[in-house]
């Protein structure tokens, strides 16, 4: 079983056709606007396939985006070289979150669709503490999370998607706090079908902890809400600016 967002990485568009990622940049586009002052210069963490990063940047933001997957990125970088003329081309990195490593700093940073969930608590404060060192003094860190009830609610079960040429099946299973999704993944290879298999880990994280550590890292004026897209169904929003 290989790591995350190996082969899935050539089928994830196609699997999770049903996020409204016009939604969650509506959403940090309010942030921005709440918060006063200019955000031009924004870091998406995690970015994986980057339909974030260049639909941000069509709508006039420079992006940088940061993902561990080279795989990922490849589809990411697929997608900016389709960009129009008139976009500042996004600049990608293949770093994760706890080797974050700017040229400068960014005037906000946003992780969505379970990024944070994937960082194992160990490693957070480090995390946190690279996150305050590239965004500039009042700028904003928006990130979402699986509320731990929603994970609960996930335990045990087995999903299945698919398209006309690929089928991807996932069973979750909940122990001490952290998810393992197994995924296996069938694509279609003419009258045969191929077989692949990844391993994906989350952690649940709580609300109170999370705040705790953005106040030691040196975050201020942080806010929860359910209130931004799939609120409903356990996704839970963090806003909090860097002082």
């Amino acid at each position: 079983m290989t790591a995350s967002y190996g082969p899935l990485a050539a089928w994830y568009d196609a699997l999770t056709r049903d996020v409204d990622y016009a939604a969650f940049a509506d959403f940090y586009e309010r942030q921005f606007q709440s918060a006063g002052g200019e955000m031009r210069t924004l870091l998406d963490l995690c970015c994986g396939t980057g339909t974030l990063t260049c639909l941000l940047a069509e709508r006039g933001y420079e992006m940088i985006a940061a993902d561990a997957s080279a795989d990922m990125l490849m589809q990411a970088r697929e997608k900016a070289a389709e960009l129009s003329p008139d976009c500042v081309p996004p600049l990608l990195l293949f770093q994760s979150a706890e080797e974050l490593d700017l040229y400068g700093t960014v005037d906000a940073a946003f992780c969505s669709l379970d990024g944070f969930d994937y960082l194992a608590p160990e490693s957070l404060p480090e995390v946190l503490h690279r996150l305050h060192l590239f965004i500039r003094p009042g700028g904003l860190l928006i990130f979402d999370i699986r509320t731990p009830e929603s994970f609960e609610m996930l335990d045990g079960e087995l999903f299945l998607d698919e398209t006309e040429d690929v089928l991807c099946l996932w069973r979750a299973e909940l122990t001490d706090g952290v998810m393992r999704f197994g995924m296996d993944l069938f694509e279609r290879e003419g009258e045969l079908w191929s077989r692949e298999s990844e391993e994906h880990v989350e952690y649940v994280h709580t609300p109170a902890m999370l705040t705790r550590l953005l106040e030691q890292q040196g975050f201020g004026g942080i806010r929860t809400t359910t209130e931004g897209p799939q609120g409903d169904q356990g996704r839970l929003f963090f806003i909090a600016t860097r002082i």
